[in-house]
């Protein structure tokens, strides 16, 4: 072991962390504590600035509304994408049966493989 300026390259491992460590804990909900520091008002900003995410410290009055098309966008275009899906889907094996398969519950191939299937038995 290899020392420099009389200071040993290990440090003692300390039981317990420093007293002062157990004393001083920071409430994250009392922003008294970061007004102390320095943090301060809101930054000035240019009322004129435009951007597609709302600029700085955006609240938009109809926020409410705003979802509610988006989510209603993303549903159309899940459902679309979820139609497509089931009207193409191929399989080479089919699911047994009786076992839980979500799929058999829309998928076009699946469903007319099961009423084969159920209009074999009836007639055999």
């Amino acid at each position: 072991m290899t020392k420099r300026a009389g200071k040993s390259l290990t440090t003692p491992i300390q039981p317990h962390p420093p007293k002062f460590a157990l004393e001083r804990t920071i409430n994250h909900h009392d922003y008294s504590q970061f007004i102390k520091m320095g943090g301060g008002a809101k930054v000035p900003y240019p009322k004129h600035v435009w951007s597609p995410a709302g600029g700085w410290y955006t609240q938009p009055k109809n926020w409410k509304v705003n979802t509610a098309v988006m989510l209603a966008a993303v549903f159309g275009v899940t459902a679309m994408a979820w139609k497509f899906s089931a009207e193409n889907e191929y399989r080479t094996k089919f699911p047994e049966q009786g076992r839980f398969y979500p799929s058999r519950y829309w998928s076009k191939q699946i469903i007319e493989h099961e009423k084969e299937v159920k209009e074999g038995k009836k007639s055999a």
